[in-house]
């Protein structure tokens, strides 16, 4: 794919969600680029002062901010955390990148089919809306993220790790790989006007009792993963504290993972990037001091 060149001048980059997981890593995966980069942020005092980067605060109830924020970018990158808001503030800054003249949006979606499941309803929701525009964009639909074992992490040091996922497959993405792929299709000039969607997966897939036996194998000792009934792992999830909007939404991933929904294994991400995607268990070995016992 061609570096990012508009019209011989330094293209100009916005970011939302830019101090999020995908987001943190996708702005320092740019900064060896020629690009300038705003990062929208609700909070931009708390961004960190860097050459080449600014930080623009967005507030979804004045809808001239994200109006400013967008104004110059030749590329937006839209993602959001998962709140019963994502669809009003997704929808909220394509309207204003559309306005704004913004040729191409890339949008972090998610992988899987049709469902009445959060968050997957509110993508299929957003995309939809993004497709209404006569606007450039690059859809990616990665399978779950990795990064949701972190969850796990406590249980795992206090022995009581579990959940409704059963014995079921499903193939895990390492967030800076997702990054990655934004990278890629932020700085393609082939394609933009072209409206294109990729499925991005990891290597292979695992289930979450092998998870266990990876977590035993490197950490010296058993670990196990207790099967529960989804009643039984909603009662977990909100006595522990999760509301009842987080609870629906780990649920319904137990229930996909337990029904092998997201087992695809594609080869999109190495085609795009020439590199292999990260495995389950090389991130299992970079985090797994956080599963061992204070």
């Amino acid at each position: 794919m061609s570096s990012l060149s508009i019209n011989g001048t330094v293209p100009r980059i916005a970011v939302a969600a830019a101090t999020g997981r995908v987001g943190s890593a996708l702005i320092s995966n740019l900064r060896d680029d020629a690009v300038d980069i705003v990062a929208l942020t609700r909070n931009p005092e708390a961004g960190p002062v860097t050459a080449g980067i600014s930080w623009a605060g967005v507030d979804f109830d004045e809808p001239s901010s994200l109006s400013d924020a967008l104004r110059g970018a030749d590329r937006l990158f839209l993602a959001h955390g998962t709140s019963a808001q994502q669809v009003e503030h997704e929808i909220a800054l394509i309207d204003a990148a559309a306005a704004a003249g913004v040729p191409h949006i890339v949008k972090l979606s998610v992988m899987g089919p049709a469902s009445r499941l959060h968050p997957f309803d509110w993508h299929m929701e957003i995309e939809a809306h993004l497709a209404r525009h006569d606007i450039g964009y690059t859809i990616l639909r990665p399978s779950s993220f990795v990064d949701i074992l972190a969850r796990a992490a406590g249980p795992v040091a206090e022995g009581s790790w579990g959940g409704a996922a059963g014995d079921g497959r499903v193939n895990l993405i390492d967030t800076r790989d997702v990054a990655d792929a934004a990278r890629i299709a932020l700085l393609d000039t082939a394609h933009t006007a072209s409206q294109r969607a990729y499925h991005l997966t990891g290597p292979a897939t695992i289930s979450m009792p092998e998870v266990a036996d990876e977590l035993s194998r490197l950490l010296g000792k058993s670990v196990t993963y207790q099967h529960r009934t989804p009643d039984e792992q909603r009662a977990v999830l909100t006595g522990s504290g999760a509301s009842d909007l987080v609870a629906d939404v780990l649920l319904g991933i137990d229930r996909l993972f337990r029904e092998s929904v997201l087992a695809e294994t594609t080869a999109t991400f190495e085609g795009l990037t020439g590199k292999a995607p990260r495995s389950v268990g090389a991130w299992l070995s970079e985090n797994i001091t956080a599963f061992r016992q204070p």
